[in-house]
């Protein structure tokens, strides 16, 4: 490993163990916990099977609202979105009157434990399926001295060195560029894991899917059964490399939908106008992002901005007394609960149940190219996530007090034991 004096490092007021071999993390997008039992019992991973028998197996929870970004870079910086300020794929901006993704670096409030670890003089490496997250993991990080790369398989065959640490990464892969709907950009992101581990040697390494797979099939389905498979191959090679790893999730993931297999929505826009007027409020879903084929902008989470003069409390109560709403509060309780930027957030959240999901008004989601029954996420019922580390670590706890975001403060801990050689 790459020469770093001190015994840890600390970033946003956690202490790192200074990793002796290379520290992986790995967020399987989508992860419901249910997936790896089902594949497991087919026999089709064996090597997390062995994790999970001679390493370390737990459940955690992620941070709320169970979507991507918030959990990526919950993941990415060790806090929650209190810290770091990503609430959300996207929000609503009081200072432009605009709506707008949370995709650009301006949004992060706090410092990534990749830039952390770079500034400590770490050698870091970052891939992520889609390339909404790759400006937000790299921010800060400096591509011309050879200890830093970082993209994304999306747009794999535009990187360069000056800003992605490595020039045409598909073509120093050897693979095309997946469609960005497959399970293909998935696998990109651990194929070139696994080339990294071995020719790049970071000490710190980030590898994050997408969850296009488990948005449309179910814990046990073939092909959901075919993507773990998959995976277990790779991180078989990860783990015979002697990486120290921890395999979470940014977010399970629930279906959404009735016998029929149609999508279950309370449009909630709908429902405040009703009470409040035309527009008089405006329903933000955090869910949305530029890849809403697979769950139509649909997830489990909402928040709303409410005209002035309304009380917030008395929508509120109305509100809990709906069927399968299962939280609704104000802004200041729910980002005490949530750890949430409350300048960030609307006046009230709205969260929605295990096999419901909340959208704006029912004439602005496009649910025509959903081919399958909807599954989503976004709320609790998706919060518990696999944690699973493949060194043995009987010490540690369990959901709800271990989260994803505890996932490089493990693997570092996990790599530090480690004796190089």
């Amino acid at each position: 490993m790459n020469d770093m004096t001190p015994a840890e490092i600390v970033i946003n007021e956690r202490a790192y163990a200074v990793p002796k071999t290379t520290a992986i993390a790995i967020c399987l997008d989508g992860c419901e916990p249910a997936y790896l039992d089902a594949a497991i019992a087919e026999g089709l991973m064996p090597t997390l099977k062995r994790m999970r028998e001679t390493g370390t197996d737990r459940l955690a929870h992620s941070a709320i609202p169970s979507f991507t970004n918030p959990n990526n870079m919950s993941i990415a910086t060790g806090r929650p979105p209190a810290v770091h300020g990503i609430c959300g794929n996207f929000l609503y901006d009081p200072e432009t009157d605009s709506e707008v993704m949370m995709n650009d670096p301006k949004w992060l409030r706090s410092r990534t434990i990749f830039k952390g670890f770079y500034d400590a003089g770490a050698k870091v490496a970052i891939v992520t399926a889609k390339d909404k997250l790759r400006a937000l993991l790299g921010k800060d990080l400096a591509f011309n001295d050879g200890r830093a790369i970082c993209f994304s398989s999306e747009r794999s065959d535009s990187t360069t060195k000056a800003v992605h640490g490595i020039d045409n990464a598909s073509n120093w892969l050897g693979l095309p560029v997946p469609e960005v709907y497959s399970a293909e950009l998935s696998e990109f992101v651990f194929a070139a894991g696994v080339k990294l581990l071995r020719e790049f040697r970071p000490d710190v390494m980030y590898l994050t899917t997408t969850d296009y797979v488990q948005h449309k099939y179910a814990p046990g389905d073939t092909q959901a059964n075919a993507f773990y498979e998959m995976f277990d191959r790779y991180l078989a090679e990860l783990d015979a490399d002697g990486a120290a790893i921890v395999v979470t999730a940014d977010h399970g993931m629930k279906p959404k939908h009735d016998a029929n297999g149609d999508p279950k929505v309370i449009y909630l826009q709908d429902v405040l106008d009703g009470w409040l007027g035309e527009a008089a409020a405006r329903v933000i879903l955090p869910i949305t992002d530029p890849y809403v084929v697979h769950h139509g902008a649909l997830g489990a989470f909402a928040t709303a901005y409410l005209p002035a003069g309304v009380d917030a409390e008395d929508i509120v109560t109305r509100l809990r007394a709906m069927d399968d709403i299962i939280y609704a509060d104000t802004r200041a309780a729910a980002c005490e609960r949530f750890e949430l930027p409350p300048d960030r957030i609307g006046d009230i959240i709205v969260i929605s149940g295990e096999n419901m999901t909340l959208g704006t008004s029912e004439h602005r989601h496009d649910l025509a190219a959903l081919n399958e029954p909807l599954r989503s996420h976004g709320g609790l019922t998706e919060q518990e996530v696999p944690f699973i580390v493949n060194r043995a670590m009987p010490e540690l706890g369990t959901a709800p007090a271990l989260r994803n975001f505890d996932a490089f403060h493990i693997a570092c801990q996990a790599a530090a034991m480690e004796v190089e050689g």
